[in-house]
């Protein structure tokens, strides 16, 4: 037994050397001034040194329309809207963009530094993982061409740039929006599963959502899963599990 122990250390010590470590943040469901704090946070921490690469998932409770960090103008509706006996949340994030929608929809995010290249060089670096990881659930994206449309449309999901990821059909499954510090990067985006058209058509004041044809048989689970092992190819590394502490929470809540 102890040989066999001795063996499977040095199988795993090989096959890791040369691998960043990378934190992987559970799936965790919150509110989205919460979830925004806790990506600033993040990012700050990496920031200075003291926080390892990260890679986390998550979900927005209550749901809520996240505007851009330069997105000033908005309908006062969006401060008083209902949903199954909830009201939405309005939240600013620390990245730039158009409003998105969070209601049955999951979350990325990616914090990491040392990567060469424009913002748009940047965004592929870090998308490919959702591209691997997609594809090897059976769905096949490719890169948006934004139009005309974009600068005026207030909803994120309404138009697609060079940054986000779309299906064969054109239809947008993913939108994602970057912040820079220094060498450190906050990469957050939207994956849309099983968005409410009734909801969409009200907050956005229109009847045209684009449907997302995904397998019904892909879990919440199922999607990360696929995801964190295309984030391990792309990104050449060894993830470590590990909650949030409550000295950070302690700390994530003092910047709320």
């Amino acid at each position: 037994m102890l040989l066999a122990l001795l063996s499977y250390s040095v199988l795993n010590s090989i096959e890791n050397y040369g691998k960043q470590a990378w934190r992987l943040i559970p799936l965790l469901n919150a509110s989205g001034n919460v979830q925004m704090a806790i990506d600033r946070w993040l990012l700050e921490q990496h920031q200075s040194g003291k926080h390892p690469p990260t890679l986390r998932f998550y979900t927005w409770s209550p749901p809520a329309i996240s505007l851009g960090y330069h997105q000033r103008q908005y309908p006062e509706c969006w401060e008083n809207l209902i949903w199954r006996d909830q009201q939405l949340d309005l939240v600013r994030r620390p990245t730039g963009g158009r409003a998105v929608l969070h209601q049955g929809d999951l979350t990325y995010a990616v914090i990491t530094s040392g990567m060469a290249g424009s913002r748009l060089q940047i965004y592929e670096k870090i998308c490919e993982f959702l591209i691997q990881g997609w594809r090897s659930l059976g769905v096949e994206l490719r890169y948006g061409t934004a139009g005309r449309g974009y600068i005026h449309n207030p909803n994120c999901f309404g138009t697609a740039t060079g940054a986000d990821l779309v299906l064969l059909d054109g239809a947008k499954l993913i939108g994602s929006a970057q912040l820079r510090r220094g060498e450190a990067i906050l990469q957050h985006g939207s994956m849309r599963l099983q968005p409410d058209a009734a909801l969409f058509a009200q907050v956005f004041n229109t009847e045209s959502l684009t449907t997302v044809q995904i397998p019904q048989s892909l879990s919440l689970e199922k999607i990360i899963a696929a995801l964190i092992a295309a984030a391990c190819d792309c990104f050449v590394m060894q993830i470590e599990v590990q909650p949030l502490s409550q000295f950070e929470w302690e700390a994530i809540f003092a910047e709320l």
